[in-house]
């Protein structure tokens, strides 16, 4: 999750209209808030919306913030919603995140490999439904345990189990057949 400092008293006077307390909240979280936006759409321009969209809801309902769990499971809970709602709206605006667009024709075959790699784990999440890509970017890209993936997405840890099997069993499937087409 990152290093969030954010204190109690900082939060309090965001609430209470302290634009400098919620600017710092703001540079303390956004990164993250970014960062599963992108995984979880695999587009930039999205991903910039979603966590705008993300900060006006926390600004709007930071006075629910009730200090019952830590500040970043709050946030993690927003912005999973704010993108799950966001794909179930548009759920064909997703395209990968990594293109050869600026890549020299002499770039190094390693920076190629790297970036099909990308493109080919973008195209997976891709075919993932909201729920599945929520719980396996929390998982394997945030680095969450089940107990907290079940906390933020207010969900049992049996759905979180069943949800990312389902995930990985669809992502090993479409690799396979990605693999295979290629050859």
């Amino acid at each position: 999750m990152g290093n969030m400092d954010i204190s109690r008293d900082l939060i309090k006077k965001a609430v209470h209209g302290d634009i400098e307390a919620f600017e710092a909240i703001y540079r303390a979280t956004s990164r993250f808030v970014f960062h599963i936006a992108l995984r979880m759409t695999n587009n930039r321009a999205n991903a910039e919306d979603i966590t705008q969209e993300v900060f006006i809801k926390v600004h709007k309902n930071l006075w629910k913030f009730r200090f019952e769990s830590q500040i970043s499971t709050w946030m993690y809970r927003i912005t999973v919603n704010t993108v799950m709602n966001y794909m179930r709206k548009s759920p064909k605006s997703t395209v990968p995140l990594a293109s050869l667009e600026g890549y020299l024709p002499d770039a190094r075959h390693e920076e190629f490999e790297r970036n099909e790699q990308r493109r080919l784990i973008g195209r997976l999440l891709n075919e993932l439904n909201p729920d599945q890509r929520a719980v396996l970017v929390l998982r394997e890209f945030e680095g969450l345990d089940y107990r907290e993936i079940a906390r933020v997405l207010k969900i049992k840890i049996n759905t979180v189990r069943t949800r990312l099997k389902r995930a990985r069993e669809k992502l090993m499937e479409r690799g396979r057949e990605a693999v295979r087409n290629e050859l």
